[in-house]
């Protein structure tokens, strides 16, 4: 009876190292795969969509620097998503102390460049048909804001376009871009045409650098010492919204990817 039961052990044990080692096997085999799978077109810009969502602030730099920077809010939502898969994200900027009252509002459309561009996303710009429809778009319940496919009705002239780069490594940032140096059609305040600079950074910010210029080249508007730096708010509500699109908290970029401004009506 004893050595019956040793016999059992001994097979068992081969057994279960036989299949231990099966499975080593094939989780190897799965981690290998996962770790050779390339960061494909469209994960940049589901990151850079990520990014952009949320509450943000330039309070420090109001703080520091009050003669050049206001304490604006900046707020980003997802608004809808497009047929081709592009995403469409609500913006608008308010002072901090009436953020009810936005002085900028816009649709940005997030997707990736065009194959034959040596970028990774391109972020575009457009105006709002009806813009007062739209005030304090991200702060209301889904069902008292504008629907999807009147967002789509909705989406107005093209703005500006920045195509937007994966940072090397050492930076700061992870993402960066600008409009091309002649910029784009802007006759607000004298200007003639308009540039933009924005990058994205690994803790969450944003910053941005628009500037308008009259045909002489002179700049008329926005900041000159650089660009708002905009510091996510806390963790909130905006971080889960929009669930069909599930967008990501900001701090996990860097991780998923690795393993001023002029107060205007333009």
């Amino acid at each position: 009876m004893g050595s019956g039961e040793e016999d059992t052990g001994g097979g068992g044990g081969a057994v279960r190292g036989a299949v231990l080692k099966a499975l080593v096997v094939v989780g190897g085999v799965l981690l290998l795969r996962r770790l050779r799978r390339s960061t494909t077109r469209w994960d940049h810009a589901r990151a850079v969509a990520d990014a952009l969502s949320g509450e943000k602030f330039s309070r420090e730099q109001a703080r520091k620097d009050p003669d050049n920077f206001f304490n604006l809010r900046m707020l980003t939502c997802p608004a809808t998503e497009m047929v081709d898969g592009s995403r469409v994200l609500y913006f608008e900027q308010a002072f901090w102390r009436s953020p009810e009252k936005p002085f900028r509002q816009r649709f940005y459309m997030v997707k990736p460049c065009p194959k034959e561009m040596k970028c990774d996303v391109e972020l575009s710009s457009y105006a709002i048909r009806d813009a007062e429809e739209y005030k304090n778009f991200c702060d209301r319940q889904k069902d008292q804001r504008p629907q999807p496919e009147e967002v789509i009705a909705d989406i107005a002239e093209h703005l500006t376009t920045i195509h937007l780069s994966r940072c090397g490594r050492g930076k700061r940032c992870l993402y960066e871009g600008s409009t091309p140096p002649e910029g784009f059609p802007n006759n607000w305040s004298g200007a003639s045409y308009c540039t933009s600079d924005l990058s994205i950074h690994k803790n969450g910010e944003v910053h941005i650098w628009d500037k308008g210029f009259d045909d002489e080249g002179n700049q008329v508007w926005g900041t000159k010492v650089g660009p708002y730096e905009f510091k996510p708010a806390p963790k909130s509500k905006y971080d889960d919204m929009f669930s069909p699109l599930n967008f990501s908290a900001p701090l996990s970029l860097e991780k998923k990817l690795n393993k001023a401004y002029v107060i205007d009506d333009q």
